[in-house]
């Protein structure tokens, strides 16, 4: 089965198309000012018009209250909401509800633990995505930083919503991830970057090639 691609945290009309080109079903657009990969709402509604029809547009959003959710799905109508911070299942299920657009809940993972709380979203969410738990410190953002976690604690896993991996990701990792997890759906954001918030077309290009051949060995 081939896999979805997803490239999260593009901000530029030249890495957006280099993301579609490259054959990427999913493209992530952040509505999160902490992030380097931040983008205002009508350069959002720009880049989400650009990529239309072409691949489902993301929008992630942390902790986001009512009003600045409205903002997002008015300025970029988003195919999926990716909620990427602490959000409750109750607060899931609310957006779901109010917005009627698809959810797609992040929950961190580091251990068995936060897989059982992946599975307390899954009645609430569209889909769910696993990510590296972010560190212990002030700074750390709640995703994009780079960071892997044990694939073998996911391997197989069927939640219920379709499943996707993130966290440390890159076209070396890509390959080996997809065989390990025989997930269906990948996101990568720092591991195509020259430097934060700064995608390199070279590099979405071979992860969306490596994460392809991959799939043709599964």
């Amino acid at each position: 089965m081939t896999p979805l691609v997803k490239i999260c945290g593009l901000s530029t009309p030249e890495t957006l198309d280099a993301a579609l080109e490259a054959g990427a079903d999913m493209i992530g657009l952040v509505r999160f000012p902490r992030s380097p990969r931040h983008v205002e709402l009508e350069a959002g509604a720009a880049l989400s018009n650009r990529a239309r029809g072409r691949a489902m547009v993301v929008a992630l959003v942390v902790d986001a209250d009512d009003g600045e959710l409205e903002g997002v799905v008015g300025a970029w109508r988003p195919d999926l909401l990716q909620l990427h911070g602490r959000e409750t299942p109750q607060r899931v299920a609310a957006i779901r509800a109010r917005f009627g657009v698809p959810v797609m809940k992040a929950v961190g993972i580091a251990g068995p633990e936060d897989v059982e709380r992946l599975r307390t979203y899954a009645p609430v969410a569209d889909r769910l995505l696993v990510d590296a738990k972010p560190p212990a410190r002030p700074d750390a953002l709640p995703g994009g930083n780079g960071l892997s976690f044990d694939w073998r604690l996911v391997a197989g896993l069927d939640p219920g919503p379709p499943l996707m991996l993130s966290g440390g990701l890159d076209p070396a990792n890509v390959g080996e991830a997809l065989r390990l997890t025989r997930l269906s759906a990948v996101d990568v954001s720092s591991g195509v970057e020259h430097k934060p918030g700064e995608k390199d077309p070279a590099r979405i290009a071979a992860f969306v090639r490596a994460a392809r051949q991959a799939a043709e060995q599964l």
